[in-house]
């Protein structure tokens, strides 16, 4: 027998005013609610109650103990409640990063009406083309665009989406269309530099694997924003994301190169680290997103 269930017992006789009354609200026979009374003292070592067959009545240190339990069951089911209203509504503090440019248009803006559906939430951001250490640093979650995931973590697909290179038409025209990979060295390459954490250079499929290109140019930044500007102007050849540049490529004002090397996924995720249990917050968030990328003409707005 368990000690809940005797502490239940023994308050639930105390507010009922009779061992018949509670044991009806218990749904048991008196006789049970009288052994768990009794295995309650027995495990106490003091007597909790006189009882007689029409009246209950507290001793001293029942009194003091009936106050003890009353605050214990009113905690457990307030933690139990708040517990319940969390599988429904998203509470705390919800820490996020995500890259700059995507969090800017696609991430924070939705943040507002995500906390009126969700009053008791907080949010906050980082904003960063630079992967962090989700764990070290501190963050619930993180959207990542393609890219290696720790096996750590949970990866959930929000969108499909594609790294592409583009340019505009007026520099294709003067400077010509690259057909191969070795095409690049040959074109002005609008990269990101150090800070913008592309190093390694843009990853394409060949031969059934994914390689990566060192490119070169006269302009490089840590901003997606201004590279994608830098390809609207003429400037050079982009290395982009089919999110970012999709009302242009449907305009015309970008076209791509280099299809039949283009990586075949590079999907747009929300990761969080492993848990047994994931908090309302992060599910919600993620659910909430799914919900709004979702939505017919999202990516063309």
């Amino acid at each position: 027998m368990d000690k809940l269930t005797q502490i239940e017992a023994f308050v639930e006789a105390v507010e009922k005013g009779s061992l018949a009354r509670a044991a009806l609200s218990q749904k048991v026979t008196p006789v049970m609610l009288g052994r768990r009374i009794d295995a309650l003292e027995k495990r106490l070592g003091v007597k909790l109650m006189h009882r007689s067959t029409r009246h209950l009545t507290l001793t001293e240190q029942g009194s003091v103990y009936l106050d003890h339990c009353r605050k214990l069951l009113s905690e457990l089911n307030g933690a139990e409640k708040a517990l319940s209203e969390g599988q429904h509504t998203a509470t705390g503090h919800l820490i996020v990063s995500a890259p700059a440019s995507f969090g800017r248009r696609h991430v924070a803006p939705h943040a507002p009406r995500f906390i009126q559906a969700n009053p008791e939430l907080r949010m906050s951001f980082n904003l960063t083309d630079q992967v962090v250490d989700i764990v070290r640093e501190g963050y619930d979650m993180g959207i990542r665009i393609g890219g290696h995931i720790d096996p750590n973590f949970v990866a959930i697909k929000l969108w499909p989406n594609q790294r592409v290179v583009c340019a505009s038409p007026a520099y294709l025209e003067r400077f010509g269309v690259p057909v191969s990979l070795d095409d690049l060295q040959r074109h002005n390459c609008l990269s990101f530099n150090l800070q913008g954490g592309q190093q390694r250079g843009w990853y394409f499929r060949k031969g059934g694997k994914t390689i990566a290109v060192r490119v070169d140019g006269n302009l490089d930044c840590n901003d997606g924003e201004l590279l994608h500007r830098w390809a609207v102007e003429g400037l050079g050849l982009a290395w982009r994301s089919t999110w970012e540049i999709q009302r242009e490529l449907e305009s015309g004002a970008l076209v791509t190169v280099l299809d039949d090397y283009a990586l075949p996924d590079y999907t747009i995720m929300a990761v969080y680290p492993q848990q047994r249990h994931v908090p309302a917050k992060i599910r919600f968030f993620v659910e909430y997103l799914k919900l709004v990328y979702g939505d017919v003409g999202y990516w063309n707005r």
